[in-house]
């Protein structure tokens, strides 16, 4: 059999397929831990209850210099028409979002009860679950058609650390309800770790700003 034979150049291929995918599946794996520890992966959060069977967990994390009581009120004022998302408010306008991320704490976006809506777009929102000031905002997807393809919550939780610091744990849960959820789950993801990464970076630089915290 020579160098250049069908089956080697066949088994070659086969060989550089295997790795890319192994690589894309790395990557996956990767991006839906950004930041979070094996600890934070294993732990139950406030919310988790709200989509019991998930296909797709995201769990990221950061640590902000400064305490819990600091970093709150910077999540709970999350939201189009409030404090926006301290993520790339141009990525989110190009698909007419209108968010304005802010970089102070206004006292009037700083009420949240069950029952409230956070809003994405101006058009819609999500409902809030759970609030416990200080520690947990949890949102969820509200569908009383019973009819969307995918069940979802998104938390943020913080937790106290060492030296005054906190952690901010922020976990994606997504159910699929349909065949084909998955379709439109998957690419959505892979947005959301973008604009994730820049939004704890954003709560991150805040809050360490107004605590006198120093920034990374």
């Amino acid at each position: 059999m020579t160098a250049g034979s069908p089956t080697r150049g066949r088994a070659a291929r086969l060989a550089l397929a295997g790795l890319g995918v192994a690589g894309v599946l790395l990557a996956r794996r990767a991006s839906l831990r950004w930041g979070a520890t094996d600890s934070e992966l294993a732990t139950g959060l406030p919310g988790d209850d709200l989509v019991p069977d998930p296909r797709l967990v995201a769990t990221r994390a950061i640590t902000v210099r400064a305490a819990p009581a600091d970093v709150w009120p910077w999540v709970v004022q999350l939201g189009q028409g409030r404090a926006g998302f301290y993520s790339y408010d141009a990525l989110e306008n190009l698909v007419g979002c209108d968010i304005h991320s802010s970089d102070r704490i206004v006292p009037a976006w700083q009420g949240l009860a069950v029952g409230d809506e956070v809003r994405l777009h101006p058009d819609g929102g999500l409902r809030v679950e759970v609030v416990e000031p200080g520690r947990a905002l949890v949102l969820r997807a509200d569908d009383p058609t019973g009819k969307s393809p995918v069940e979802f919550s998104w938390a943020f939780v913080l937790c106290e650390g060492p030296g005054g610091t906190t952690r901010l744990v922020v976990r994606e849960r997504y159910g699929y309800a349909a065949p084909w959820s998955a379709l439109l789950v998957e690419p959505i993801e892979w947005v959301s770790l973008l604009m994730t990464q820049r939004m704890l970076r954003g709560i991150k630089q805040r809050a360490e700003r107004e605590a006198g915290g120093a920034t990374d």
